[in-house]
């Protein structure tokens, strides 16, 4: 299968290109992004052979229907990390929470975060490329918070590759920035910016654009590519676990085959869900995609009227900090599948000159045949932590968000699967602060509150952070980034 461009082709870059092309050189023409030509259909004769698959058979097949040009044992390689997640049997736990409710619970990987469930497959398939080819490239990644230990973690002394991972200096928690600046591997270098996720990953994608920079690494012998998931490597993975999801409902008795569900997804980068949307593309049975934001509800405001609008820049750091986002690069993909490149190309360069961008009635309500959404404030998300806990469910404020669209936009009677992207211990103070009014609490002393409220042990992998030595302390001004890269390199 090829992979085209979502605003057309500027004639510098071909019109088509492999899979392998595509996740090398994540950054089509005019700034925009790689798509999959065609999406293989599967259908319910799909579903039903994968009944009683395992998660490694169910990702391999979906793969094999993508045609990537991938060799057979490195995909191989790649899925048997699955086989380091707290349950090699089953990577993505679905926990039955209410009645017609359940989590997905994609956080049992290495960084306790759902960018496990791509970045490790993806960064063993992008280090074999590259070792294959005999190039060396640099691997750029800006992070929320979860996407940076996911990187660091896949690429740490993989050779041939550099890694250089980017995150808002005040804008993560203390186990998150502590996963980046303790890393050790010699390949790996971590900057904090003055400034916010939409910057990171501005820099990010002006760096992937820039000819100069370009030519610079050129003449180190050094390749660009991408950890984000403006990466269709990151995005392949994503659509494996919404069709896991699905069968795991089935196999719990729960719904029949064919049966529709909401998927509810807290949405940042749109990445997530955007695999979801691919699934029901591909033929997984949905009734509706749902939008869960923070009180950075710019998402929700798209699905609602059908402006996205950042005209103030007004960022709020929130305590879901992974979703605090202005820019959401993949709902551009979603532009393309649903209204074309040349259309897609006009909507991405009004709000890149703009900051805003407007559909009409007929593409807002095409639209609205596959999303809805609501946003959910700091306060509610506390109080869901805090009602979920006292019917014996534990979990993190990005979760939280998607409580209050399953209660303010689902029909009940409909089964909905809720994505949990992070482990409790990414954000204690927060949780802490919700279970028991503690405040101002560090991330140690408000793991260990609830540690002991809910009776469950800390991962010794998130409390020997707190001993481990800072490697990375650069915190530098977001015009100095490409300075530092070059430094490091």
């Amino acid at each position: 299968m090829n992979f085209i461009q979502t605003r057309g082709c500027d004639n510098t870059k071909p019109k088509s290109v492999t899979f392998s092309e595509a996740i090398l050189s994540p950054i089509a023409s005019f700034g925009g992004l790689y798509v999959p030509e065609n999406l293989p259909q599967l259908g319910e004769e799909f579903l039903t052979k994968h009944i009683n698959s395992s998660y490694k058979e169910l990702a391999s097949d979906m793969l094999s229907k993508f045609e990537i040009d991938i060799d057979d044992n490195v995909i191989v390689e790649a899925l048997a990390l699955y086989d380091n997640f707290d349950d090699a049997t089953n990577p993505v736990p679905v926990v039955k929470v209410k009645e017609n409710l359940y989590v997905s619970e994609l956080y049992h990987g290495p960084t306790r975060a759902f960018k496990d469930m791509a970045l490790q497959p993806f960064g063993k398939i992008l280090s074999s490329l590259a070792q294959k080819r005999e190039e060396n490239y640099l691997i750029l990644a800006a992070t929320s918070g979860d996407t940076g230990p996911a990187a660091l973690e896949t690429f740490k002394n993989q050779k041939n590759i550099q890694v250089v991972c980017m995150y808002p200096a005040n804008g993560t928690s203390d186990v998150q920035r502590l996963q980046m600046v303790t890393e050790d591997a010699s390949n790996l270098k971590v900057i904090g910016i003055k400034g916010n996720f939409d910057d990171a990953q501005s820099a990010l994608k002006n760096l992937l654009a820039s000819e100069s920079f370009k030519d610079t690494l050129k003449a180190k012998h050094i390749s660009l590519s991408a950890a984000n998931s403006v990466n269709f490597g990151r995005i392949i993975f994503q659509i494996v676990y919404h069709i896991h999801n699905y069968l795991e409902l089935i196999r719990q008795d729960a719904i029949v085959m064919g049966e529709k569900v909401y998927l509810n997804v807290p949405s940042g980068n749109f990445g997530n869900v955007l695999g979801g949307f691919y699934a029901q593309m591909m033929g997984l049975p949905v009734e509706k995609l749902i939008i869960s934001s923070n009180e950075n509800n710019i998402l929700t405001r798209l699905i609602q009227t059908g402006i996205y609008d950042i005209r103030d820049g007004d960022l709020k750091l929130t305590t879901s900090p992974a979703m605090d986002i202005l820019k959401s690069s993949n709902v551009e993909r979603v532009l393309y599948e649903l209204y074309g490149g040349e259309r897609t190309r006009e909507l991405m360069e009004d709000l890149d000159k703009n900051n805003i961008y407007t559909l009409t009635a007929d593409e807002l309500s095409k639209l609205q045949e596959i999303f809805i959404a609501d946003y959910c404030s700091d306060e509610e998300g506390k109080e869901y932590i805090k009602s979920a806990f006292a019917d014996g469910y534990l979990m993190d404020p990005h979760t939280a968000t998607c409580f209050k669209a399953y209660e303010t936009k689902t029909n009940q009677n409909i089964k909905s699967i809720i994505y949990s992207t992070a482990e409790w211990t990414k954000f204690s103070p927060v949780i802490a602060n919700a279970l028991t009014g503690e405040e101002n609490a560090k991330d140690l002393q408000a793991l260990e509150t609830i540690s002991k409220e809910a009776k469950v042990e800390i991962p010794t992998m998130i409390k020997g952070l707190f001993t481990k030595e800072i490697i990375h302390d650069s915190v530098i001004e977001k015009e100095d980034i490409e300075k530092e890269i070059l430094k490091f390199l």
